[in-house]
């Protein structure tokens, strides 16, 4: 008996410590952010948050350390790289239109809660979106009633097709959820596939009724065209992910593997009416869904390197017909909407 309290004795503390100890490092891992943020350089910030929505405008998480890391933020697309407004709402990722903003947050402790929300006009969270797993990607249709979201329930990268397992579902924004768009039949050559690693990713809309999408099985990956009404995607071409549909609805920019390793990407546009494929002339890995800036340029999130911390990123730009250089249109952002 008295080596069995021994032992509990024993237990009691050794899970008294774990805890303790895990307590600890989150302790630490917090002030040791905020020491970070603390000593940052701010960026200009501004407090007219009303005049810039009120014009077309760039929305984006802002990644420079100090106040306000983070937190969604604008700027005016006259001055991108400007004085920027902050929001106050922190998110992972986010996505907007004129009516709405899709924000996808982690809550990080020792157990780190994923969120999945649509915020109201003060941003502040007014709906919950379906999400299960741990969120990657989210976009609206251009009139804002549509969202998508796309999460991962196994494996932690798209690095490797087959190896993985995501969800994306559809929702109205007025509340209605539409289903995971993994369970419409996809087509490929006119024959289902119907292997059970299919994996859907990465939606950007057309309109209320038709987009596109990324359909995985085994190695290979799709641009596919889907229906709502129709619940059903069709596979137009091979080796394409994360699209992002232009402004005039002619071409899709999306990122490529080619013969590159796993985990490297090149971005291409491809023109829907002649199958026309242009490589971009980004020459760096992109491992983003890209933004149209206009029918001219497009707009994506690069890591920070060299020298500084993995922390930040910028949103750079690059023409969107294979000529000119990649430039920084805003720094210390990820994760850009443009708002016209």
């Amino acid at each position: 008996m008295t080596g069995l309290r021994a032992r509990l004795i024993v237990l009691v503390a050794v899970v008294l410590m774990s805890v303790l100890g895990a307590g600890g490092y989150v302790w630490h891992v917090r002030q040791s952010q905020a020491q970070v943020r603390a000593q940052a350089s701010p960026v200009a910030t501004r407090a007219d948050l009303a005049s810039v929505r009120a014009q077309p405008h760039l929305v984006f998480r802002s990644t420079a350390l100090g106040t306000g890391y983070g937190e969604v933020a604008m700027t005016p697309l006259a001055d991108p790289d400007g004085p920027r407004a902050l929001t106050g709402a922190p998110c992972e990722r986010v996505y907007a239109t004129r009516s709405e903003t899709i924000c996808l947050s982690a809550e990080r402790g020792l157990l780190t809660v994923y969120r999945a929300q649509l915020l109201d006009d003060e941003f502040a969270p007014k709906q919950n979106l379906p999400l299960t797993g741990i969120p990657s990607r989210a976009r609206l249709s251009r009139t804002g009633t549509l969202a998508a979201t796309t999460s991962f329930v196994a494996g932690d990268s798209y690095t490797n097709p087959g190896e993985f397992s995501t969800r994306t579902v559809i929702s109205r924004t007025s509340g209605e959820v539409i289903g995971d768009i993994e369970e419409f039949p996809l087509y490929v050559d006119g024959a289902p596939v119907t292997a059970v690693d299919k994996n859907l990713w990465g939606v950007t809309f057309a309109d209320d009724d038709r987009f596109y999408a990324t359909a995985a099985s085994g190695a290979r990956t799709w641009l596919v065209s889907g229906s709502i009404s129709a619940r059903r995607v069709t596979a137009l071409r091979e080796d394409a992910e994360c699209p992002s549909l232009s402004p005039d609805g002619t071409r899709v920019v999306f990122k490529k593997r080619g013969d590159l390793p796993p985990g490297q990407w090149r971005l291409a546009v491809y023109d829907l009416t002649t199958g026309t494929e242009t490589l971009l002339a980004e020459n760096r890995s992109v491992d983003d869904q890209v933004e149209w800036l206009d029918d001219d340029e497009v707009i994506y999130g690069l890591p920070r390197t060299g020298g500084g911390t993995a922390a930040t990123s910028d949103v750079w730009r690059v023409p969107a017909d294979g000529t000119g250089t990649p430039q920084v249109l805003v720094h210390d952002a990820w994760s850009p909407a443009v708002i016209r």
